[in-house]
């Protein structure tokens, strides 16, 4: 499996054409993906209609370590991506939009040696993705200013499975046990944007998303060595922070653009915990030792603010050549850092080329994510399984991107 690197989990870009100049999107609007980056964007797309239909292949280099394991790396299977959007003008000054786009997840899974009573080789997994439906309207409001707003659904899938210690409040507190949990859910989600024309060559924009706060509905099972094992109904309740970006773009006579978008993430208060309910087991001794248990997973993510920054160039032969810079704090603290979650990346840079074949716009972006060591000293969570661990994370992204207009 492979992390979803970004921000936390939130992806640095989602199309081809963003994620090649640095994922800067927030003051273009050459793209499908404005309906996510800034829905204002969209009624400035030449064009009466298009199509858009994107793919990414991910691949990642982590390793892990800690008393009980040497430096192991994850096992590492390249993550497929993709994204489709349509949209059509109204007007002259109305355009609207329907796009499915995958923002953020994470993975991971190793083979690593367990603690107690759970000591050898333990398999640990987990996935977790988020996608959004995003119906979206855009209007021209002045000949300069432009506004856009999305009202959707996000849907999101999470498992874990792996040893772990119990962390309460629940009377097993400080049991460790074998997990096996996935949950699937969907919530309203919304976002709003504008775009101002400072000038024909300079373009500002602001967005603000929603967070999701989601009940993922599943089943969990537990496995207690020496208890037994009960299959459980389960909801992992996970929040998906809200995000508030500015951006601007400016091109110059020389047909070059520079981009740079500034976006804050509110992982304080999204990723603080995540809990878990678990009820009704299947099993007569469960039944009686621990008909419910309510998990609280300590996270404690910092917010953080992404630093983006691009430049594209029009070619002779009407190709784009582009590159970009993407820096943003790691916000897991070390003493939350688990191998179930291991997106500490810092830094990302990308190179990107657009061209045009019988009137398809092709683009293609790579994009290198890397963060330094993490080193966890004494950890929060009850049990001492990640304590005096080291964690190392790095990425690689293809994107390609396929857009028909109109």
């Amino acid at each position: 499996m492979s992390d979803l690197f970004a921000d936390g989990t939130i992806r640095d870009g989602v199309g081809a054409r963003s994620i090649g100049r640095g994922g800067t999107n927030i003051a273009h609007h050459d793209n499908a993906h404005v309906m996510l980056d800034n829905p204002a964007g969209l009624v400035g797309f030449e064009g009466d209609s298009m199509i858009e239909i994107g793919g990414h292949l991910l691949m990642t280099d982590l390793s892990y370590s800690d008393p009980d394991n040497p430096r192991t790396g994850d096992i590492d299977n390249p993550f497929p991506i993709g994204e489709v959007a349509f949209a059509k003008r109204l007007s002259d000054d109305v355009m609207v939009g329907l796009g499915m786009f995958s923002q953020a997840g994470f993975a991971a899974e190793y083979i690593l040696n367990g603690q107690g009573a759970l000591a050898g080789p333990q398999h640990m997994k987990s996935i977790g993705a988020m996608a959004r439906v995003l119906p979206t309207l855009s209007i021209n409001l002045t000949d300069r200013l432009s506004f856009g707003a999305t009202v959707g659904a996000s849907i999101s899938h999470v498992e874990f499975e792996g040893p772990y210690t119990l962390q309460g409040p629940n009377a097993l507190a400080g049991t460790g046990l074998r997990v096996d949990a996935q949950g699937t859910g969907i919530a309203p989600h919304w976002s709003l944007g504008f775009q101002y024309d400072l000038s024909d060559a300079t373009t500002i924009g602001v967005s603000y998303l929603e967070e999701a706060d989601m009940e993922l509905d599943g089943t969990t099972t537990a496995a207690i060595p020496g208890v037994g094992t009960a299959r459980y109904d389960s909801q992992i309740d996970i929040v998906w922070p809200r995000m508030m970006g500015v951006g601007i773009a400016h091109q110059t006579p020389a047909n070059r653009t520079f981009s740079f978008d500034a976006i804050w993430m509110d992982w304080s208060n999204a990723y603080r915990q995540i809990d878990l309910q678990l009820t009704n087991p299947n099993d007569p001794t469960f039944q009686i030792v621990a008909p419910t248990l309510n998990e609280s997973i300590p996270m404690n993510w910092r917010d953080s603010v992404s630093l983006r920054f691009g430049v594209e160039q029009q070619l002779a032969n009407c190709n784009v050549l582009r590159l970009g810079y993407i820096y943003h704090r790691n916000p897991i603290p070390a003493e939350t850092l688990t191998p179930f979650i291991q997106t500490t990346i810092e830094h990302a840079l990308s190179v990107g080329y657009g061209w045009n074949w019988r009137g398809l716009e092709m683009d293609f972006a790579y994009q290198w994510m890397f963060g330094p060591d993490v080193t966890v000293g004494t950890s929060d969570l009850t049990g001492g399984d990640y304590d005096n661990a080291i964690s190392t994370a790095s990425a690689h992204q293809f994107s390609l991107s396929f857009r028909r207009r109109r």
